[in-house]
């Protein structure tokens, strides 16, 4: 077996191995393009691979952009349904404490999963931001909270699903493609 060849029991998948990095920030460009959502690829450990953002909506940067929105709020919803996600080998969707969607599609290549591809920032269904939990956890002026929550478009949780699928097609094709160039004679 030649060292520089890519065996899954042997090392550690990359979503670099899989493909280039462009390839992963033209996937995330093309989901906010379409959607209007927040679109970011993470690593298996819930670390955003690039420093690509195409925010969906005010609020989240301001979140964001807090220590303890990034701890209590963001992270933490990524990691819990990233978690579903992977467990299920399926796309996950739930809402984050602050009321917005999060949409987690798990990436795996054979039995290994090498990642996820999140997309968030809408409200689901007929949800709303949860202006009094967003200001304890984030200590963002809770009429700032208002204000910037003012316009967040919503999606149904059908149309949410239907995305969930179309990106599994996305991932699934560039699994794919890496598969049929690493595949052993």
């Amino acid at each position: 077996m030649s060292p520089n060849k890519h065996h899954l029991k042997d090392m550690k998948m990359k979503l670099t191995d899989i493909a280039p990095m462009k390839r992963w920030i033209e996937l995330e460009n093309d989901i906010h393009a379409r959607t209007g959502l927040d679109a970011n690829v993470f690593d298996p450990d819930g670390y955003r691979i690039s420093q690509n953002k195409n925010w969906a909506n005010r609020l989240c940067p301001e979140i964001k952009a807090t220590d303890k929105g990034q701890s209590f709020i963001c992270a933490p919803a990524h990691m819990n349904i990233a978690a579903q996600a992977m467990r299920t080998q399926q796309p996950a969707i739930e809402e984050c404490d602050a009321g917005l969607i999060k949409l987690v599609v798990p990436i795996f290549v054979n039995d290994e999963f090498a990642g996820a591809v999140g997309a968030c920032g809408f409200l689901l269904d007929d949800g709303e931001v949860d202006s009094f939990l967003v200001n304890k956890m984030t200590e963002i002026d809770a009429e700032k909270v208002e204000r910037l929550s003012e316009g967040i478009q919503s999606i149904t949780t059908d149309k949410a699903v239907s995305l969930g699928n179309a990106i599994s097609g996305k991932i699934q094709r560039l699994v794919s493609e890496y598969n049929t160039r690493h595949q052993t004679s």
